[in-house]
């Protein structure tokens, strides 16, 4: 009864024209608050009682008319009072039918759960299941993607947006906005043990020791060696010249204790010449025998590098206790903040070569997007791949957010957020049903009448 009396009080029948938007959807629900209607769902529901009014007061006055037609009639007034009450009675009819018929939509007529009434309330879920499915099949499908991206020119679009100075330069802040904050999310931590285990990975999975090897060959084919050589002998041949006293006193310190200190002199002062002569000799002759007994060492020891199994085994074994070693991965970690500063700073200063170089490629993208015709098929074929990948990948997940949201909506809220939309467009059938209702009844009596004279 309570029910009943709730759902005639908020306009179940022509006379609840009166009842507000709220009705049962005002109070409060123990565990569920069910007035969430928003101002302009307020401004829409009182535009649906103005309408309520002016269908009701129709239907009163095509009734009032009934009524005084036939006392009309009763009276004696004449024929034409016939035509009247027929249209009337026939307006009252339509009138009545259609109200039935909105009414049905949202609620129980009066109250009485007549089959096949409140559709909305009782058919939420399965009206959600519905619109997920028709938005699935004839939005989310591979074709209708394809078309419509296909149609909006999506890289020619771009292309001329990405043209203007004004455009690239906001790209290229948002870009660096971006990166600042992707660096700013890492963990250096993070980022050095990652880097550091690529590295290691990628030394693990590849020998050294051929590619060392290839490249000393060629280094010593093309004498890219000999200056290195150079180098060495002039600075081999200073340090002697400045560090003569201590090569003789290493010399004669090796000396046996049984023999004479001007023997040890003589001898120190021998080997340190003949020392001296030999690096200048090499230093000044390039075809000094030393340098080309080098050579032969550099390419044996090169060939070794490829060919010989046990050199190779001893460079990959020198490599993986360089790579474990401490100071490696401090110069990886060392390496990485610094890149990681450099980066940021670039990117936060806006006349830096990083954003200048963006930007220039921005600008160069956009006006060759804009008209090279090619790279917009390209773009067009990238988006419209992507999209129909997300369509055919996610549709399903898509379709189930639009159900799922129906479903968790409260039925009769539901309901009368529905109405509030649509229920002033729904009360002019019930004018329209009056109106065509009199002028059929009109029409069918006046036939009557014509074929029974």
């Amino acid at each position: 009864m309570e029910r009943a009396k709730a759902d005639q009080t908020d306009g179940a029948g022509p006379e609840g024209q009166h009842a507000r938007p709220g009705g049962v959807a005002n109070r409060t629900v123990p565990g569920r608050a069910m007035n969430s209607f928003s101002p302009a769902d307020e401004e829409k529901f009182r535009g649906v009682r103005r309408m309520k009014l002016t269908a009701t007061g129709l239907l009163l006055f095509v009734a009032v008319v009934y009524v005084l037609a036939k006392w009309a009639g009763n009276s004696g007034a004449g024929a034409w009072t016939g035509y009247v009450a027929a249209a009337a009675e026939a307006g009252m009819v339509g009138a009545l039918a259609d109200w039935f018929a909105v009414t049905a939509l949202f609620r129980h007529p009066l109250g009485i759960p007549i089959p096949h009434t409140a559709i909305i309330p009782t058919k939420k879920d399965q009206l959600g299941v519905s619109l997920g499915e028709f938005v699935g099949e004839n939005f989310l499908s591979r074709d209708v993607v394809r078309q419509r991206l296909r149609a909006v020119g999506i890289g020619s679009r771009l292309g001329t947006w990405l043209a203007d100075p004004e455009h690239a330069d906001r790209v290229t802040a948002e870009l660096a906005t971006a990166l600042r904050g992707a660096l700013a999310v890492l963990r250096d931590s993070d980022v050095q043990a990652v880097v550091g285990e690529a590295i290691n990975r990628r030394a693990d999975a590849q020998e050294i020791a051929p590619g060392i090897g290839k490249m000393l060959e060629k280094v010593v084919a093309d004498g890219g060696h000999r200056r290195v050589v150079d180098l060495i002998c002039v600075r081999a041949h200073d340090w002697l010249v400045f560090h003569n006293d201590q090569v003789m006193d290493a010399v004669q310190g090796g000396a046996p204790g049984w023999t004479p200190r001007f023997v040890d002199k003589r001898v120190g002062e021998r080997v340190y010449k003949e020392l001296l002569r030999f690096v200048t000799e090499m230093r000044d002759m390039p075809a000094h025998p030393a340098r080309g007994a080098l050579d032969r060492f550099l390419t044996d020891f090169a060939n070794d590098l490829q060919s010989d199994t046990d050199t190779r085994a001893r460079v990959e074994n020198l490599k993986r206790e360089v790579l474990g070693r401490g100071e490696v991965q401090d110069l990886i970690a060392s390496a990485w903040s610094s890149v990681r500063q450099m980066i940021v700073s670039a990117a936060e200063d806006e006349r830096s070569e990083l954003r200048l170089r963006v930007r220039a490629s921005l600008l160069s993208l956009g006006a060759r997007m804009a008209t090279d015709a090619k790279l917009q098929a390209k773009v067009d074929g990238w988006v419209e791949g992507a999209a129909v990948y997300v369509v055919t990948t996610y549709r399903d997940e898509i379709t189930s957010l639009i159900t799922d949201t129906v479903a968790g909506w409260d039925a009769e809220h539901t309901s009368k957020k529905i109405e509030a939309h649509i229920g002033r467009d729904l009360q002019f059938i019930r004018i329209n049903g009056t109106v065509v209702g009199s002028l059929a009844g009109l029409l069918i009596y006046a036939v009557s009448r014509a074929l029974g004279a």
